[in-house]
């Protein structure tokens, strides 16, 4: 290690994922001289993945590959089970049709990654970024040592170093727990499972599950507590899906702690829980009980780098506690696992650092989710406990709409997909600090909106936006009360609201006529 000599960059950045590869680009843009280390893609002696790829969690084990299975888990339902709207809309579809080809799917899958792959390479190669391929670690504040993938080792130093080495699925930690797999190892199955069991509360459990049966596969969904989705969610939206689940599948079991998985003589998986209960018959039991920083090779002993419950801990501007070092993404204690988070938050401090902007940082608040369950889940700001926390009861006000879509209009009620649409509004301007949305196309209706919301829109100003009929975005903007207050001191106990633009405008005359 001592006749290694250090080469010298302006920058380093230690994993090439959405984080690192959004920093590195900007650096790069701003005339710095950046490398980027990156693990790729590596397998233990048993197996298990190491290293997401270029591109990171998500272009490879996340929400790329995720949500092309969600598409196809979409396709399916549409055409067969008791949700279907083919039939009613005056399709045949013969059962044939409907089996699911998860190989070939798997082939085209993988490829279109592998292409993204290659993008990534091709912009940082764009962006003259020197790419190496490796496991990085601190040999000192300014040092990071790389024992390279294909053997040898290198040796860098650069006065600004950032962290962007995202995270990786929790262990499961129980008996039989070989026999299990994670939410990565996801992507990597060959074949279909038949039945398949899923551990998790979270968002990554709730879409792996429904994912499965979309396909066909016999899924269950198993959660330690009363409900999924128990953390960070407005108790209306947890409750329309808990019911969809119920109703629609998959199959929920609830207060499910595992406790041992075992693998019979025919090979299937039994699971056995802490309560005494006995689930078996599985060929899968998928683990999704949470994810984990990659922190423990980093060598950050050699640093006065700082971790809390293992996140390496950042401030505002995703400064660590050592000068010159920074972290983002899914490896911090900034609070948020999101793709589009990490990318927003390397290229501000990029802007920060090298585009003479000292004020450039993520705002952490009001940034939008969504959950890519059966049907999706859109969100953004404040869930209703958490403003009538954060401003008092008295300042909160709701309003609540349940229905189904035009969606499953020729469905039988047993067939008919729940919508649920949510405003938190605080008083007296009644400012939407929340928006929650449940069912078919919320995931692609939430972007506007939380542009909205960002912004610091209020009900009037989502009224004084006419309606776009017809839709389930409508709906948003024409609750109960469209454009009245109550006063009890007029007839009917309610009078006009004047959108704002119309509030200060002069009389003309022509509107008393």
């Amino acid at each position: 290690m001592a006749d290694v000599q250090a080469e010298q960059f302006d920058v380093i950045v230690i994993g090439g994922g959405s984080g690192g590869s959004g920093f590195s680009r900007r650096a790069a843009g701003y005339g710095k001289k950046v490398v980027i280390i990156d693990r790729g893609v590596v397998f233990d002696d048993k197996g298990n993945r190491l290293g997401a790829g270029i591109g990171g969690t998500c272009v490879n084990v996340g929400c790329v590959p995720k949500k092309l299975m969600f598409n196809a888990a979409h396709h399916r339902e549409m055409m067969h089970g008791k949700i279907a709207t083919a039939p009613g809309n005056g399709y045949t579809i013969p059962e044939e049709a409907t089996k699911f080809d998860w190989a070939g799917f798997k082939a085209r899958r993988d490829a279109e990654v592998h292409r993204l792959n290659g993008i990534y390479l091709n912009n940082w190669k764009k962006a003259g970024i020197e790419v190496v391929m490796g496991v990085g670690s601190f040999a000192s504040a300014r040092e990071v040592v790389v024992n390279l993938n294909d053997g040898g080792v290198r040796k860098f130093t650069a006065p600004h170093i950032c962290i962007a080495v995202g995270g990786v699925p929790s262990p499961l930690g129980i008996p039989g727990e070989e026999h299990t797999i994670n939410s990565d190892q996801f992507f990597a199955l060959e074949k279909q499972p038949k039945k398949a069991a899923i551990l998790g509360a979270g968002y990554i459990a709730v879409e792996m599950a429904g994912i499965f049966a979309g396909l066909g596969t016999e899924a269950t969904l198993l959660c330690r507590g009363d409900t999924v989705l128990r953390r960070g969610f407005d108790p209306f939206i947890v409750d329309i899906l808990m019911n969809e689940l119920k109703e629609h599948g998959p199959e929920l079991v609830t207060n499910a702690t595992p406790e041992s998985v075992v693998k019979e003589a025919d090979g299937t998986l039994t699971l056995k829980l802490k309560d005494g209960r006995t689930l078996g018959g599985f060929d899968c039991v998928l683990s999704a009980i949470g994810r984990v920083p990659v922190t423990g090779s980093l060598g950050l002993d050699k640093t006065s780098i700082e971790l809390e419950r293992g996140y390496i801990k950042v401030d505002k501007y995703e400064n660590t506690t050592e000068e010159g070092v920074y972290a983002i993404g899914d490896a911090t204690t900034s609070g948020y696992s999101l793709t589009p988070v990490a990318i927003a938050a390397g290229r501000r401090l990029g802007d920060r650092l090298f585009g003479n902007e000292p004020r450039a940082r993520l705002e952490y608040n009001d940034i939008a989710t969504v959950v890519f369950s059966h049907p999706p889940i859109g969100t953004v700001g404040l869930t209703e406990p958490q403003a009538r926390e954060q401003f008092g009861d008295e300042n909160i006000i709701v309003r609540e709409s349940k229905f189904s879509s035009m969606t499953y209009v020729f469905n039988a009620p047993e067939g008919k997909v729940k919508t649920g649409l949510k405003l938190v509004l605080r008083l007296p301007e009644q400012t939407v600090v929340g928006l929650h949305l449940i069912g078919p196309s919320s995931d692609e209706m939430l972007q506007g909106f939380a542009v909205a919301v960002k912004m610091g829109a209020t009900l009037d100003d989502f009224e004084a936006s006419v309606a776009i009929h017809p839709t389930i975005a409508e709906e948003v903007v024409t609750f109960g009360g469209w454009g009245q207050i109550k006063d009890a001191s007029v007839p009917g106990g309610m009078r006009p609201r004047l959108p704002p633009k119309l509030r200060d405008e002069p009389l003309d005359g022509a509107g008393s006529k």
